[in-house]
Parts: C-alpha cells; structure tokens; sequence
C-alpha cells in the first residue's frame, strides 16, 4: 500500500488492532451464547436472543451513546470503571469494544446457525459413551460447526473494520488514538482537497475486507476437507 501517508498508515493500524481485539474478545462468549440459544430451552431466552441482536437494528449511533451512558467516564458502570484505572470512552479500547457490540449479533447468528446445522444424534451419542457436556461441545459440536465459527469471527472482523456510527459516538474521532479507517475516510472528505488520500483509504479499507473474505473460504473450506476425510 505505497503512498499511504504517516496518519493513513496509523489509521490502517489502529483499525486492524481494533478490529482483531473485537473479533477475539467476542469469540468466546459468542460461542457461549450461540449454543445455549442452538441447545437450551429456559426463561428469558427470547429475551437473550432479542438483546443479542439488538444492535443490528438500533442506529448505530444510538448504541454508542447507549455505551457512552454506561460506560463513559461518568456512566453507570464507567465512573467505577474509572476509580480503577479502567476506561474506554475515548480510548482505542473503548473503539474495539464497540466494534465488538456491534458485530457479535452477526457472529453469534453464524455461529448459531452452524450449531443448530450439527446432527444431535452425534452429541447424544458421545454422551452415552460417557462424555460431559463440556466434551461432547470441544470434541463433536465445535469441530462440526467450525467452518460457520470461522465464517461468524470473520464476519464480526469485517464489521468491525467498517464500524463507524457506534465508535465516533462512543469514542470520538481522535488522530492516532481512536481515528479509525472509516473514521479518517469520513475526516477527509470534510476537507478541500482531501478527495484522494479518502480514496487511497477506501481501497485499503477493500482490500483489506476481501483479502479477510478469502481467508475465511480459505479455512472454511480446509475445516470441511478435514471433517470430510474424518
């Protein structure tokens, strides 16, 4: 990506770190979501599925400032937050925990999705042969539905590089802290002349989606040769 100035540079970086921050904070209680809502019947489970996806029909400015409530500075949870060393709002931290909100719907849906698509008869069977719940998720769940986990963090990844609304209501717009991608895509077009270094960045902001994209194939694809040959 010759050409890309310091600034442009710091935005790239700064979006991949936010970005892979969200994406690997979100997997573990996606996962935990995804199955309960694929596996377990009990009260408020519309409820959770409901809160779940919220954020994929909130406006995402709505969400950020839903975040800033809670956790800014002097939010609900973010005054305490605070008193320990703790912030998000305005930091770089707090841009990856709202990329990570606004892409664990699409993540757990994958997820899901991939879940629900595993025969039960397989689970059902490991347990017969003596295997907990725990055992029979890490060795017939996940590996069956591995090629819709990878295509849910991916998912969740590509979101999180093109997060804009949620972020800059949350986090502001600041230059080599919490200045991502879309928003320095956004700060350029505001300025005379700026047309072509937010071009350069929206061609990087692409290329960086597809080439994500195609390493998702990539080991989606790996993942169903090997279950496959099991």
């Amino acid at each position: 990506m010759p050409g890309l100035t310091p600034e442009e540079w710091t935005a790239v970086a700064l979006s991949l770190r936010v970005a892979a921050v969200a994406t690997l904070a979100s997997l573990g209680p996606g996962l935990a979501v995804a199955w309960l809502l694929a596996r377990r019947r009990f009260p408020g489970r519309a409820l959770l599925d409901g809160l779940v996806h919220l954020p994929l029909i909130l406006p995402p400015v709505v969400t950020g400032y839903l975040l800033l409530l809670v956790l800014g500075r002097r939010g609900t949870l973010g005054a305490a937050l605070a008193e320990i060393g703790i912030v998000f709002s305005f930091r770089w931290t707090g841009a990856a925990l709202a990329c990570a909100v606004m892409g664990f719907p699409l993540m757990v849906r994958a997820m899901r999705l991939s879940i629900e698509a595993v025969d039960r008869r397989l689970e059902q069977a490991a347990a017969t042969l003596g295997a907990g719940p725990l055992a029979v998720f890490v060795t017939v769940t996940l590996p069956l539905s591995l090629p819709g986990c990878i295509a849910g963090a991916v998912l969740a990844f590509a979101k999180a590089m093109g997060e804009f609304g949620a972020t800059i209501t949350f986090v502001s717009n600041i230059p080599g802290e919490t200045q991502t991608l879309p928003s320095a895509i956004y700060t350029l077009t505001q300025v005379p002349g700026g047309e072509g270094p937010a071009l350069r960045l929206t061609l990087v902001s692409i290329a960086v989606s597809v080439t994500a994209l195609l390493i998702s194939e990539f080991l989606a694809a790996r993942a169903g040769r090997r279950l496959g040959a099991g």
